[in-house]
């Protein structure tokens, strides 16, 4: 492979990653397998948008599919995607930090305690790894995707109860 023809290559992944909903979507499936279902619950976009933006990423190796049965799960195709994504916004908090911009870039990236689960959805997630981070009554919480954070937005109640319940077992 010729050097440039390198470079052209990099250049159609980064302009399949250049999507904030396909970015959501790499944050999701860092460490997991999921249907376009579970997804869907996770996000605010209708299934079809979601297939969609898988396609993309599947179409440029970032994304890979396993069938199951009736049901299709979707991971990462690479941990260095991830590695890849994590840089990427280490960079841009160290950005915000110097500029003094945006509460919610205060986390350093390599700030992996406390691990927390969504409250609405039960995933394990850090600073580092959760797209959302919400404050309660003083208390911050993490959220996997935007679905998740706005339903506890709806409700925050419903789910702080629940989260108290099943960490008092």
């Amino acid at each position: 492979m010729k050097y440039l023809q390198l470079f052209e290559h990099q250049a159609v992944i980064f302009k399949a990653l250049a999507h904030p909903q396909r970015l959501e979507l790499i944050q999701l499936l860092r460490n997991q397998e999921l249907s376009v279902s579970e997804i869907y619950q996770m996000l605010l976009l209708p299934q079809a948008k979601i297939s969609q933006h898988l396609m993309v990423l599947r179409e440029v190796g970032v994304v890979r599919v396993r069938k199951e049965g009736r049901s299709a799960l979707y991971s990462l195709s690479d941990e260095r995607i991830t590695r890849a994504h994590d840089a990427i916004r280490a960079v841009l908090v160290e950005q915000h930090q110097q500029e003094g911009q945006s509460q919610q870039f205060l986390h350093t990236i390599q700030d992996l305690l406390p691990i927390q689960a969504d409250p609405v959805c039960g995933m394990r997630l850090s600073p580092k790894t959760s797209s959302f981070i919400e404050k309660y009554q003083g208390k911050e919480y993490f959220f996997c995707a935007s679905r998740c954070v706005q339903r506890f937005k709806q409700n925050p109640h419903k789910y702080v109860v629940h989260q108290q319940e099943s960490h008092a077992v």
